[in-house]
Formats: C-alpha cells, sequence, structure tokens
C-alpha cells in the first residue's frame, strides 16, 4: 500500500503532459486523503491502546493482589481484637461484641452514604440541560417550539421494553454495517504497516499542501493570467492581419483582368478616333 501511494505520487510529479496537477485536482485529493489519514490514525491509537490494556491487566492483577492482602490484614486485626477481648469476657462474647461494632459501623457509613448520594440527585445538572435543549428548540423552530416537549413522557412496562428492543435492534444493525464494511476493506491492517501508510500518506499531504499553496498564489495566478490574455490578443491580431492580406490579394488578383480589359478599351477607343480623324 506504502508503496502504491509512493508510486502514485511520483506518476503525478513527473508526467511530462501536465506541469502538475490543477487546483481542482489536488482538492479532489487531498479531500480523498485526510479521511483515510484520520481512519488510519484512528486504528493505530485502537492498536496502542489494545496494547496497553494487555499490560494494565498486569497491573489489576497486583492491585487485586493488594486488596486480598489488606483484606487478610483486617481479617487478622479483627481476630487479633477478638482474641485481646477473650481475656476479659469468654470468647464468644468478645467475638459477638467485636461483630456488633463493626455492624454498628457499617450501618453509620452506609446511611450516611445514602443521604449524600440522594442530596446529589439527579447527578446530572437539570436545570442547565433543560436550558440548552430550549436555547436549541428556539434557535431550530423559533416561537413555534413547544416547551413541553423538553419533558420525558412517562414510559409504561411494555413501552421501555419496546423501546430497549429497538434500540438493541438498531444496535445490532450497526453492528452488522460495521462487520460488513470491515469485511469489504480486508483484512485489518498492523501497527507497522498503518504507521508506514501514514507516513507516506502524510508526505504525500505535505507535497499536495505545497502545490496547492503554488497554485493559490494570486501573483502568480494574475501573471498567467495576463500572458494567457497576451497571447490571445497576439493570436487574434494575426489572425486579422493574415485574413486582411489575404483579402487583399485575392482583390488584386480578381481585379487585375479588369483593368488590363479597361485599359485595351481605352487605347482601342482612341486608336478609332486617331483613324475617323484621318
Amino acid at each position: 500500500m506504502a508503496g502504491a501511494l509512493k508510486n502514485m505520487h511520483a506518476r503525478t510529479d513527473n508526467d511530462p503532459g501536465t506541469a502538475g496537477p490543477t487546483l481542482i485536482a489536488a482538492l479532489k485529493t487531498t479531500s480523498r486523503l485526510v479521511p483515510r489519514q484520520l481512519t488510519d490514525e484512528v486504528e493505530l491509537a485502537k492498536l496502542e491502546l489494545g496494547e496497553k490494556k494487555s499490560r494494565i491487566g498486569g497491573v489489576a492483577v497486583a492491585a487485586a493482589l493488594a486488596l486480598v492482602f489488606l483484606t487478610l490484614l483486617v481479617i487478622a486485626l479483627v481476630v487479633a481484637a477478638i482474641a485481646g477481648l477473650a481475656v476479659v469476657v469468654p470468647l464468644w462474647l468478645s467475638a459477638l461484641l467485636v461483630s456488633a461494632a463493626l455492624l454498628l459501623l457499617m450501618g453509620l457509613s452506609a446511611l450516611v452514604a445514602a443521604l449524600k448520594f440522594k442530596s446529589l440527585s439527579p447527578l446530572a445538572p437539570v436545570h442547565a440541560w433543560r436550558g440548552l435543549r430550549h436555547d436549541l428548540g428556539i434557535l431550530r423552530a423559533g416561537r413555534d417550539f413547544d416547551p413541553s416537549t423538553l419533558t420525558r413522557p412517562t414510559l409504561s412496562k411494555a413501552e421501555k421494553k419496546a423501546k430497549k428492543a429497538e434500540a438493541e435492534a438498531a444496535k445490532a444493525k450497526a453492528k452488522a454495517e460495521h462487520e460488513a464494511k470491515a469485511a469489504q476493506n480486508g483484512p485489518q491492517a498492523t501497527e507497522e504497516e498503518l504507521i508506514e501508510r501514514t507516513a507516506v500518506r502524510r508526505e504525500h499531504l505535505v507535497s499536495l499542501r505545497e502545490e496547492l499553496l503554488a497554485q493559490a498564489d494570486v501573483k502568480k495566478q494574475a501573471e498567467q493570467l495576463i500572458g494567457q490574455v497576451r497571447e490571445s490578443a497576439m493570436g487574434t491580431v494575426t489572425t486579422a492581419t493574415d485574413r486582411a492580406g489575404t483579402a487583399l490579394q485575392g482583390a488584386k488578383e480578381r481585379w487585375k483582368p479588369l483593368v488590363v480589359l479597361a485599359v485595351s478599351a481605352a487605347a482601342f477607343v482612341v486608336f478609332l478616333r486617331k483613324l475617323f480623324k484621318k
């Protein structure tokens, strides 16, 4: 693929029939290459993220082990607390007291968390989001916009189920289209191929940018236009001169026998007058 891009760019630069691609051709090529470049960059980012994801797995395993050891530490501390109380009270009573203390602490923590979470709900900025949607609706429809459409209607269980099924169907359709498009484009390129391909296409885009800047130069374009107008005017003048010369030559050739005839007739008339006078 990279070699094909290089050969295509070389044919564009070395074509003897043209002094370089025109402005329209360069713009078309640029508009075709930029989406492909962005697509390859996204694919390269996906591959890099996939590689980092495998490394993150090792980090997650280490963190899970640390949590396991922390849990064991907490258990050991609880056992130590129970054993310490067993010196004063019976063992079963010390275990019961420690469990009751832990249950009390857990209940208090859960109650505080529930109260704080309830005070935060809803988590989304409701008024700001509603105001933004209202502004967009006014920009789109003006005074005809109905603010009541901003409030979502309460759906029944059947309607929610139907909506969920519709969303899943749309998701499955989009996934199938994506897979069909991926199969049509062929096998997925490797990370090395993507790096090489994006580098070659980036060089091609740089060359196209330079060509666009060169062809978009107003002064250069004006000089070329003036040259073309001058050549066209000179060609028109030359053509008119040639036509005038051709017409004059034709007139000379056409009127020459008539002039000879007129001169001969005049000489004949003079001769007849002299003859009659004698």
